[in-house]
């Protein structure tokens, strides 16, 4: 790593970042005047490589930078499996760690690891997990930045972890110790036919928000934000009825760019398109049901 990365992260690591966040996310909200917008949203444009060919709507239509960087999709960019047993990707994305989960242990970068149950926040909660797939996926500011469903079920519970909100670009993964499991995080559980699943979304520097899809009242309304939050909110929801959520369903949303982590049960293989390095976009196969988890019947 560079000595210009190694005196960043350094420096972060010291300052309060939660702070800082929010000050470039009220930034980010600032409304742009329409005669200014295509020097300013096109300028950002230029600079992460946004495509905004697959954007529902033109460039100067969106209001502030946030506008812009969690804009959606036109109908018809992303396709969905059919198969409810197929679990696809729920952003667009570059591929980081993957595996199975050995002893409660998940993997950050080559000799760095990190425990199922430190990123979910709970005593306990990485149990069921022993033996399933975990997943990284890394969004670059460049990315579509709303987080979908990887399977049609129901949203049984949610957490906010508090945490540090460092980077999670490759300096920071490869150097930071259990940088996944100690910033901050909103976690949705799921069950469906292809058993219980974590998503996990991990916040970052400059990621002072996101949002919860699937219970908008949780922030106040829809759009709001659970994390990073001067005054925090319940941090756990619990869901008996469960919340339905139809394939690629929004789910969740990053208000900047940052991670997600899925951790699986037992009994799904993963599929050609989950290697290290490679680029997915929401709807692609990552992982396809070969066996029930134990005790578990078909739905």
């Amino acid at each position: 790593m560079s000595w210009g990365w190694r005196i960043t992260l350094a420096s972060l690591d010291r300052l309060p970042q939660g702070a800082l966040s929010r000050a470039l996310g009220w930034l980010a909200d600032r409304p742009i005047p329409p005669s200014l917008r295509p020097l300013v949203l096109g300028t950002f444009v230029r600079l992460t490589g946004i495509r905004m060919d697959e954007a529902a709507r033109p460039t100067d239509s969106f209001g502030s930078v946030n506008e812009l960087f969690v804009r959606r999709l036109a109908p018809g960019a992303r396709s969905w499996p059919e198969d409810p047993t197929v679990l696809s990707s729920p952003v667009d994305g570059v591929v980081g760690f993957c595996g199975r989960v050995e002893d409660g242990t998940l993997l950050q970068a080559k000799g760095i690891a990190y425990t199922a149950e430190e990123i979910l926040g709970e005593p306990g909660a990485g149990d069921r997990y022993e033996g399933g797939l975990f997943m990284t996926l890394y969004l670059s500011p460049r990315h579509y930045h709303r987080i979908h469903t990887p399977v049609p079920g129901q949203v049984v519970r949610a957490r906010h972890v508090p945490g540090h909100l460092m980077p999670v670009n490759e300096p920071a993964v490869q150097t930071v110790d259990r940088l996944f499991a100690t910033n901050e995080r909103l976690i949705a559980e799921l069950d469906s036919a292809a058993g219980r699943l974590a998503v996990v979304a991990v916040g970052a520097t400059n990621v002072g928000r996101i949002s919860a899809a699937f219970d908008p009242a949780w922030a106040g309304g829809r759009g709001g934000s659970v994390t990073n939050r001067a005054s925090p909110l319940d941090p756990v929801r619990d869901y008996p009825e469960g919340v339905p959520v139809q394939a690629g369903a929004e789910i969740m949303a990053f208000h900047l760019g940052s991670t997600v982590v899925l951790l699986t049960e037992p009994g799904l293989d993963p599929s050609p398109a989950l290697v290290p390095g490679r680029e997915v976009l929401v709807g692609t196969p990552l992982a396809r049901l070969s066996s029930l988890p134990q005790n578990r019947k078909p739905e």
